[in-house]
């Protein structure tokens, strides 16, 4: 059955490497037609030289790719929509000027598009500023827009909530929904966990140029057991016995149990210290098993 899903892209036993040094070892995943997918990792992974070969902006030492069923001729390019990391807009134009231009670069006319998207970002009263008039954030919701100016079938964001505020964040996260509800393929590479594990069906995780994680969150969360309870309180949290680890953030708190320890018994101990308005046993968030693969516990 798994077989005969579509699939945007395919890539089988990639390596890479720069100046005699292993970016990028053995790599192989593929992302279904239609999916929302996660390419995650720590800063330095092999992440953005992924992309960048997925793009054929470098070449692989090794392995294949295969996208939208072929190689990266400029007829596909034009399915293609991109984010880079690194940013790049024209400063001295205006903002509609900067999007209709982008569009005509794929051959397309962009200008109903480009209002609505705006619009849809709340960026539409900004169109005839300049570039360089914008924000960083602004600037950041522009950036994302040029990138599906043309309406394309794959979208690779890397980074995309960069320099976001909360509520620019839920507008951008909304936008890549709704894009993945009407069928556009869509791979998202991000440290923002949180995120990933919000919007993505499987993720891929690479450390040090291997992957180390590679499938549903449903079915990688479950592999680490549902040894976890999410923690809402009031008060000061001290350290309780039969709790390995404590990710506390204020009054929210990810605790970490021991082998074989009673959530009752630490739900009583935490009632003695605290007061309790949340207390769900749970598998350990994305965040945690992140850390726990990177740091090797």
């Amino acid at each position: 059955m798994e077989d005969r899903i579509e699939k945007t892209i395919n890539v089988s036993r990639l390596s890479k490497s720069f100046n005699g040094q292993n970016v990028v070892r053995d790599i192989s995943f593929d992302i279904k037609k239609g999916e929302v997918f996660g390419l995650i990792g720590p800063n330095g992974a092999g992440k953005t030289t992924i992309i960048r070969m997925l793009l054929d902006i470098i070449r692989p030492d090794s392995g294949e790719i295969k996208i939208l069923n072929g190689s990266l001729c400029e007829e596909i390019k034009n399915r293609v929509g991109y984010l880079p990391e690194e940013r790049g807009l024209y400063k001295k134009l205006t903002v509609f000027e900067t999007l209709l231009y982008l569009g005509a670069l794929k051959e397309r006319d962009s200008k109903e598009r480009a209002g609505m998207l705006l619009e849809k970002m709340g960026m539409f009263s900004h169109k005839d500023k300049k570039i360089s008039e914008l924000s960083k954030g602004m600037q950041q919701k522009i950036q994302i827009i040029a990138s599906i100016i043309h309406d394309p079938e794959f979208i690779i964001l890397d980074e995309p909530f960069s320099g976001l505020d909360p509520v620019n964040m839920k507008l951008v996260k909304d936008l890549i929904i709704e894009l993945g509800k009407v069928g556009k393929t869509i791979l998202i590479s991000t440290h923002m966990m949180e995120q990933v594990e919000q919007m993505c069906s499987r993720i891929f995780m690479i450390h040090k140029g291997e992957g180390v994680l590679y499938g549903s969150i449903d079915e990688i969360k479950s592999r680490y057991g549902k040894n976890t309870v999410l923690l809402d309180f009031e008060g000061e949290l001290k350290n309780i016995p039969g709790v390995k680890k404590m990710n506390n953030s204020g009054h929210y708190a990810e605790l970490i149990l021991e082998s074989g320890t009673d959530a009752q018994v630490i739900l009583k101990n935490l009632a003695e210290m605290v007061r309790v308005n949340k207390f769900e046993i749970s598998t350990p968030s994305l965040n945690e098993i992140f850390i726990q693969v990177v740091e090797g516990t």
